[in-house]
């Protein structure tokens, strides 16, 4: 006797027939969501909808005097770029000087060094960069020969977390690998 597992999306309640069909989405911020993420499975095209109908965001720390800390603020980058009335905000942008370190700020330098192959690879809390993802993917058996030798865990291609956190589904394909 045999089983066989039907997924249904989490989204319309369609049923999925192929897995090759399936997205996983993880939502990291809502309205209606507490303070961790959460996933979902949905069929392929309903996860391609989600990216065409994405926003351009800009988010900004609102610094406003009297108040203790920052409001983070995310808005329609359109109507951000309008706020610019004397010239166009991608030329505010790029002559605005570079933001003061703080709390956030060490945080962002922290991400920039673990986008180096010095660094990348190496276990931590904070999300991945692209940048950072790209170099594990691109040196991935150099990556690992460095975190060995410093004693840390490697990354594993039959780690569906690591395959995740690192974006390594082609290279795993490519391997032969069946995460698990």
């Amino acid at each position: 006797m045999g089983q066989k597992t039907v997924r249904f999306s989490d989204l319309s309640g369609e049923l999925i027939t192929h897995d090759d069909a399936v997205a996983r989405i993880v939502i990291r911020q809502h309205p209606e969501l507490g303070d961790r993420p959460v996933e979902i499975e949905a069929h392929a095209d309903e996860a391609r909808a989600i990216e065409k109908a994405a926003v351009r965001l800009a988010v900004v720390d609102l610094y406003l005097p009297g108040d203790d800390g920052p409001h983070q603020v995310a808005m329609d980058a359109e109507s951000f770029d309008k706020l610019a009335t004397e010239k166009a905000m991608c030329d505010v942008l790029h002559t605005a000087r570079p933001a003061r370190r703080g709390p956030r700020a060490a945080a962002a330098s922290d991400r920039a060094a673990y986008a180096s192959a010095a660094h990348a690879g190496t276990p931590h809390r904070g999300r991945i960069t692209e940048a950072e993802k790209e170099i594990v993917r691109g040196r991935f058996d150099e990556i690992n020969q460095r975190l060995d030798a410093q004693g840390l865990r490697t990354i594993s291609l039959s780690d569906p977390e690591h395959i995740e956190r690192y974006g390594l589904e082609d290279l795993a394909r490519s391997r032969g690998v069946t995460p698990g």
